[in-house]
């Protein structure tokens, strides 16, 4: 049996799924692992908060604005980051990424003060551009739209795997405080930041750029893939914008970054705070005991982002279910604030539990519709873009969580904040089918049972 492939001949659909099972087997585990340390390098500032603002003496707005910097040197490099990736390939670029983040987070070892904090926080961002963009495009050139949202769901395990596993090891580096007279967080920071180097060297040695490159997959199995991603490559910019400033001007790209940059938003105003808010649940200090707890709501992450994606796959249709799991992230967030007022700490972590399952788990899906509408350079700048946008969410969640703290003199009314813009996120994608961004395969002739309802 073949499948059509719009303006080429027929792909044998037996070499397609073998090529594409065997890709998944190959590339899939490192890419995630890579994701789970890219997620704990950028986020374990939030386990050392209470320790490092201590020793330290940085206050809560200045802890928050470089938690917050990080995003703004990630959104400045990203597009020229993703358009060198496009030219010289993934092996060189990923190990370089990889490399330089790895030892600017080990170097938050030692910031001892808001200046050095602020420089290292922004370095790091700077240095990580173009990372999640970059794996994004790469999985483009690797995996045919219709297997999309499954892959797209499992490398987002990348984030609650940071912190089922990442949650307890940076609790039990915090505890070595002491040790060789370093603090605890400065354990962490350096052992935690040198691991993502280590990855970066290794990826160097393990990627293959493009299939024409892979030796592991057979001529036939070759041949089947680069047929199939061709052929939607071109569909795509037959239909999408064309180019870099084509890509970075068109109102429908502009209208999916406003979607993201929300979707951050709830990810970073709750992802930086967590460890010190369970903390408060359960009346302790940040340590193993409450990293083991911080570890539930991302087990929950993990099962939605396994769940959900394939679920939306096997029905044909992903904007729905993204809005709807958006829609009970923000649900989530505002219970979390409402029960632990209230003094009922298990209902707050259930719905923590909720909220990190809802933002998780919707971002898959909503990869799938910019990576099913950009090609070429469009999609290297496009997706950059992006994420970019994404990036600003994050800088601005800790921010406005924050000053609307301050603000109402309310430890949650940070978080109804974040609840609200969730929801104004989850509006956002029900009116994608409006504009035409549906999740149909980038080649529908070729998978025609994969159109959005």
């Amino acid at each position: 049996m073949s499948t059509q492939s719009p303006g080429a001949g027929p792909v044998p659909a037996a070499e397609l799924a073998r090529a594409t099972a065997k890709v998944m087997a190959r590339l899939l585990p490192f890419l995630l692992l890579m994701y789970v340390l890219a997620f704990l390098d950028r986020a374990n500032v939030g386990f050392a908060k209470k320790v490092f603002q201590a020793d330290t003496g940085i206050g809560d707005a200045a802890f928050a604005l470089g938690a917050g910097i990080f995003f703004i040197g990630y959104a400045l490099f990203e597009i020229p980051s993703n358009l060198i990736m496009h030219r010289v390939g993934a092996r060189v670029w990923m190990c370089r990424i990889m490399v330089t983040w790895g030892l600017i987070s080990a170097a938050m070892a030692f910031a001892h003060g808001e200046t050095s904090f602020y420089i290292l926080r922004f370095l790091l961002g700077v240095a990580e551009a173009g990372f999640f963009p970059g794996v994004i495009l790469y999985i483009t050139y690797w995996f045919p739209a219709h297997v999309r949202g499954r892959v797209m769901g499992f490398f987002y395990f990348g984030a609650p795997l940071a912190f089922i596993f990442g949650s307890p090891l940076s609790g039990l580096l915090l505890d070595l405080h002491g040790a060789a007279g370093l603090h605890g967080w400065q354990w962490m920071f350096l052992v935690e930041g040198l691991l993502a180097s280590v990855v970066g060297v290794w990826a160097f040695w393990y990627l293959s750029n493009r299939p024409a490159d892979a030796t592991w997959l057979s001529d036939s199995e070759k041949a089947a893939l680069m047929t199939t991603l061709e052929a939607e490559d071109r569909h795509k910019q037959d239909h999408g914008p064309r180019g870099m400033l084509a890509a970075l001007t068109n109102g429908r790209l502009l209208y999916l970054c406003a979607i993201y940059a929300l979707i951050q938003m709830s990810v970073y105003g709750v992802v930086f705070y967590l460890p010190s808010q369970v903390a408060g649940l359960l009346g302790k200090q940040v340590g193993f005991e409450v990293g083991l707890v911080t570890a539930v709501p991302w087990i929950c992450a993990l099962a939605a982002a396994w769940f959900i994606p394939r679920y939306a796959d096997r029905i044909g249709d992903r904007r729905r279910p993204a809005a709807v799991t958006l829609a009970a992230a923000g649900v989530g967030i505002a219970a979390s604030a409402l029960a632990g007022a209230n003094g009922a700490p298990l209902l707050a972590l259930l719905a923590l539990c909720v909220a990190a399952a809802g933002f998780i788990a919707v971002q898959p899906l909503f990869w799938t519709f910019p990576t099913n509408y950009l090609g070429g350079v469009a999609a290297a700048s496009g997706l950059a873009f992006v994420n970019s946008l994404g990036a600003v969410g994050g800088f601005v969640a800790p921010n406005v969580r924050t000053w609307a703290e301050g603000t109402f003199a309310s430890t949650t009314a940070g978080l109804y904040l974040l609840a609200a813009t969730t929801l104004l996120g989850a509006l956002l994608i029900l009116g994608l089918k409006g504009l035409g961004l549906t999740t149909a395969a980038a080649a529908p002739a070729l998978h025609p049972s994969h159109q959005d309802a």
